[in-house]
């Protein structure tokens, strides 16, 4: 299968989406809120509600829902074949992804920019209200913890990637300043320099890996952690305008600008797709997933499609920064449909390579060899491993997770193009400091998030830490969050939680559905309601059924096992509190809904 009518064909859905769709449902929901009363404005603290340029937004919105996501699951999920999780990102992007994100911005703007859990005590109930605070601070840490993870793993043999990455902080930080102290609103201004300086960072980066003090961009584990923590401490804690989204700004130019040229590459290179359209995997048994297709292939891939952790940035630091209501459906759906086509490009990078190097790369070694009869029955026989290995000058077989296997992926199309041919190995290693940027944007918005919502919860002990200006409130809020990922990181205890992640992430997906249509009823827009309504009912099914089958096969089974008899008992009680609170907001719900639309409950005025 040649990949290019893919790649254009994806573009023209995204875009029709955009314009027909999504016009659509702006009509009905952004008209709910005059601009003049916009939070940014309104409540204006020059620390955390700043009116923000849509551009500039834009860049924060989509660098902070962009992390791991949109990369490693779609190459995860290749192995049920190219076209399950090429359809389900087209498909999920549109109906259910970019309206999760757009309707929750709505909802929290029509909230003084609150968090979704202030959102959901407000529209359905306190007890709802504090169900969601209790799982969203838990999907929250995991999520930043195993997101750091995989910067630090990254970062810690590659001088040029944190050589590069730390060059974006004193970057942002004169891009913030010059933007909104020494030349108000000169975007281009800021913006033509700082491309000009993350550009030559990039390029010297590779210098810098080769001279003599390479070794001073070189960390080990423990020390990364803790700089990675301080980093998202500064990032929380100072003004929204001076680090955190002229960074996140400059950090999607650059995410933006390759991804372009991936998808141009593509274009000019037009790969071959190597992977089969199904492989025999959809039924269970993969080395990379051992499920089935259904309902694994919806929790692998989550931020390409829908993701949970998108409501928290469209209810965290987005809606305290919107300038205008015009702004919304651009910020909320086009970020979310760009994000939808960067994993697209990155399925077709890994799918790209033969069959079996996909599998030798994602598989760990000693297992490899084991399933090997087993690819060769499916036709997989051919093999390109010992050269891409030698062009990229590494060994790249059992090195598992996805993101070597993108990163050569990304490598052998760039080299492709006219006049690269023998850079393989440079672009390689930018593939892999490209991606641990990626995800590094993610950790600095999401503690900030965090921030918030503790800060609202301890709001109802001692009322001060409800404001979110309020200094003293927005250390100790940022110093527990960082401690709380920091020490998951540090103590190596994330890689016991990370893998009930993709359910739970999932799960707060439908949650975050459940109070948007809460949100919708209340309006008397029930007619409406089914834009939330299908995608939470696929999502919602679909993701508890995963956790069922995690419980039961996976959780269970470990606890008779002495060596994973505690990573079993965490993994299954997190996984159940978590369901749990899953079935308690929606029996919260489903009353109010059926009782405003019956007209025997009161909604809530349109004005509110």
């Amino acid at each position: 299968m040649n990949a290019m009518p893919f790649v254009v064909g994806a573009i023209l859905v995204l875009v029709l989406a955009y314009r027909f769709y999504y016009g659509f449902v702006g009509a009905k929901l952004a008209t709910l809120y005059d601009t003049r009363d916009l939070p940014s404005k309104r409540l204006y603290d020059g620390q955390n509600y700043y009116p923000m340029n849509r551009w500039v937004l834009f860049g924060h919105h989509f660098a902070a829902i962009a992390g791991a996501g949109p990369l490693v699951g779609p190459v995860l999920a290749a192995q049920f074949g190219f076209f399950p999780g090429f359809l389900w990102m087209l498909v999920g992007a549109v109906m259910a992804g970019a309206m999760h994100d757009l309707v929750i911005l709505i909802a929290s703007l029509k909230h003084d920019g609150k968090s979704l859990a202030e959102i959901a005590r407000k529209e359905i109930s306190a007890v709802s209200g504090a169900t969601a605070s209790f799982a969203i601070l838990l999907i929250l840490v995991v999520a930043m913890a195993g997101l750091g993870l995989v910067v630090v793993n990254a970062l810690a043999e590659s001088s040029w990637g944190t050589f590069t990455i730390s060059m974006t902080i004193p970057i942002a930080l004169f891009m913030g300043v010059w933007m909104f102290r020494i030349r108000k609103g000169k975007t281009v201004e800021a913006t033509v320099v700082g491309v000009i300086l993350l550009t030559l960072a990039v390029i010297f980066g590779n210098n810098v890996a080769h001279s003599s003090f390479a070794s001073w961009f070189l960390f080990d584990h423990n020390t990364l952690t803790l700089l990675l923590v301080a980093y998202g401490f500064c990032a929380s804690v100072l003004p929204v305008w001076l680090l955190l989204s002229p960074r996140d700004y400059l950090s999607s130019i650059m995410k933006l600008g390759v991804i372009a040229m991936l998808a141009v590459g593509i274009i000019i290179v037009a790969p071959t797709i190597h992977m089969p359209g199904f492989t025999p995997f959809i039924h269970g048994g993969g080395p990379v997933i051992p499920g089935k297709l259904f309902p694994y292939l919806f929790i692998t891939i989550a931020c390409g499609a829908i993701s949970g952790f998108h409501a928290l940035v469209s209810s965290g630091t987005t809606p305290k920064m919107i300038m205008s209501m015009k702004d919304v459906k651009f910020i909320a759906a086009g970020a979310m449909l760009s994000e939808a086509m960067v994993s697209i490009l990155a399925l077709i990078a890994a799918t790209s390579l033969l069959p079996l190097d996909y599998f030798q790369i994602n598989v760990p070694v000693e297992k490899f060899q084991v399933i090997l009869p087993q690819l060769h029955a499916m036709g997989f026989t051919e093999s390109n491993i010992k050269q891409l290995s030698a062009e990229v000058g590494e060994k790249i077989a059992g090195r598992t997770g996805g993101a070597v296997s993108l990163g050569v992926g990304m490598a052998y199309i760039f080299s492709s193009l006219p006049g690269l041919k023998n850079l393989m190995s440079y672009w390689y290693h930018f593939a892999i400091m490209f991606e641990a940027l990626f995800i590094l944007t993610t950790i600095d918005a999401g503690t900030r998030i965090g921030r918030f919502i503790l800060q609202e919860s301890l709001g109802k002990i001692y009322k001060p830490f409800a404001r979110a200006n309020w200094l003293p409130g927005n250390l100790i809020a940022s110093g527990l969050i960082v401690l709380a990922w920091g020490w998951f990181i540090y103590t190596g205890s994330v890689s016991t939680i990370w893998p009930m992640f993709g359910t739970a992430n999932q799960l707060l997906a439908t949650v975050a559905l459940a109070i948007g249509t809460s949100f919708i009823i209340n309006r008397g827009l029930a007619r409406y309601s089914w834009m939330t309504i299908l995608p939470m009912l696929f999502v919602g099914i679909t993701t508890v059924t995963a956790g069922y089958m995690n419980i039961s096969n996976i959780y269970l089974p470990q606890l008779a096992n002495p060596l994973k008899q505690m990573q079993g008992l965490i993994n299954l009680s997190l996984t159940s509190a978590i369901m749990l609170c899953v079935f308690i907001i929606f029996a919260d719900a489903l009353p109010k809904w059926i009782g405003v639309m019956l007209g025997k409950r009161a909604g809530i005025s349109s004005e509110n």
